[in-house]
């Protein structure tokens, strides 16, 4: 028998919420996935989002229409997105009586013992507000290895856990899941199938 999830964590990839080609923010997009979560939220849910896009969310205001390769100029980008795209988030989700709480970590927040805590508890208090969705990504403009090493796949996993969390559901532009060599898996068909390329 299947039972509604009482906490959900859900991914949305760089590749969701921006317009191709364009590097802006896709309100379309924000309209659909905010109602979304919202309708959740009304059916006794207690949402979480991990959130990429800030990247692509500054780099017009830099002046940038490729994604860079330094560091540095990446940093500069996530930073002026960031504040972009959670300005997004706020007034889509203020047109359903919803607000939003920013959490920025880093891998190494959820390693240290205290961080780890610091951030759960926050999070559990969050959600007993019933009003609020926490929108958390990667402290882009600090954490070397997010830029370098591209998404927010492993952050969401890790929130996943430290939020017990029931479901996630991660929402991306990728063609697939890739074996350790790179290749694209054309089907698979369990959990303990896709199992085998974990890699942690």
């Amino acid at each position: 028998m299947y039972r509604k999830p009482r906490r959900i964590l859900l991914k949305f990839g760089s590749g969701i919420l921006t317009r191709p080609r364009a590097n802006a923010l896709d309100d379309k997009q924000f309209r659909g996935l905010t109602t979304d979560v919202a309708q959740l939220v009304r059916g006794g849910c207690e949402c979480i989002i991990v959130s990429s896009g800030a990247v692509a969310a500054g780099m017009r205001v830099v002046g940038l229409k490729e994604r860079p390769l330094d560091l540095t100029t990446g940093q500069a980008c996530a930073a002026v997105g960031q504040s972009k795209m959670m300005h997004l988030y706020a007034s889509m989700f203020a047109k359903h009586q919803l607000n939003v709480a920013q959490l920025l970590l880093t891998h190494s927040d959820l390693d240290s013992r205290t961080r780890h805590q610091n951030a759960k508890n926050t999070l559990r208090r969050l959600l007993e507000c019933k009003n609020v969705v926490p929108v958390i990504n990667e402290n882009d403009s600090v954490a070397v290895e997010e830029l370098r090493f591209g998404d927010n796949d492993r952050l969401s996993a890790e929130v996943a856990v430290l939020a017990e969390a029931e479901l996630l559901i991660m929402l991306t532009s990728v063609d697939g899941l890739m074996d350790h060599a790179g290749k694209r898996i054309p089907m698979i068909a369990d959990i303990a199938d896709a199992a085998r390329f974990v890699r942690t």
